[in-house]
């Protein structure tokens, strides 16, 4: 997902109201990546949001400031591999506007790299070595350090990592953002957030 600011497409999108909304912060382009299973039953609807208009999404914004996006609208938020890209203290901000845009009792579901992956990898001597292979191509530990080198090296400078993330620190940002409960897993070579704006009025 692109960081420089860009003008957010004109319009808002549509809400239906039998289903409830799911909006995806950083969709890139569409079926580029499979959405988790919860969200491909006929019961959700997703609201694709991303800076790269050239992705066709339902709204352009950031990942920072999806103020096109009215507050307390969406039912859950996925995002994919996109927080590690904002730098360290944009992070809070990024994580108020899920909170924002979440319903009460909403869930925020966030992938990210697990940094404790390249570490041991860096501390055994491997830091080039290929640790394992995504559709974009293979990822070594500094791939998931920096960011993607092959796609950085074509000139996609957005794809640089700016901050990253261990279990304890993930918990402790989402946390820090209001919301409970939070619960982070490690698995595939990633760390898994699952958290609840809570719902205040019940």
């Amino acid at each position: 997902m692109r960081l420089a600011p860009r003008r957010q497409r004109a319009g808002a999108p549509s809400w239906p109201s039998d289903r409830k909304i799911m909006l995806h912060v950083g969709c890139g382009p569409r079926g580029s990546a499979p959405l988790p299973k919860e969200f491909t039953t006929p019961q959700w609807h997703e609201v694709r949001l991303d800076i790269d208009p050239d992705v066709d999404p339902d709204i352009v914004g950031t990942i920072t400031d999806m103020t096109a996006v009215p507050q307390r609208t969406a039912d859950a938020v996925w995002s994919s591999h996109n927080l590690e890209h904002v730098f360290a203290h944009e992070v809070p901000q990024a994580l108020r506007e899920f909170y924002r845009v979440l319903k009460p009792g909403g869930t925020a579901h966030v992938q990210v790299p697990d940094l404790t992956v390249p570490a041991r990898a860096v501390a055994r001597g491997r830091l080039e070595d290929v640790l394992y292979v995504s559709p974009a191509g293979p990822i070594s530990a500094l791939d998931m350090l920096y960011g993607h080198g092959a796609a950085i090296t074509r000139g996609e400078h957005y794809m640089a990592h700016r901050t990253g993330f261990t279990k304890q620190t993930l918990a402790a940002k989402f946390t820090a953002a209001g919301f409970d409960p939070v619960r982070v897993e490690a698995k595939d070579k990633a760390l898994w957030a699952t958290a609840k704006r809570p719902d205040l009025s019940s």
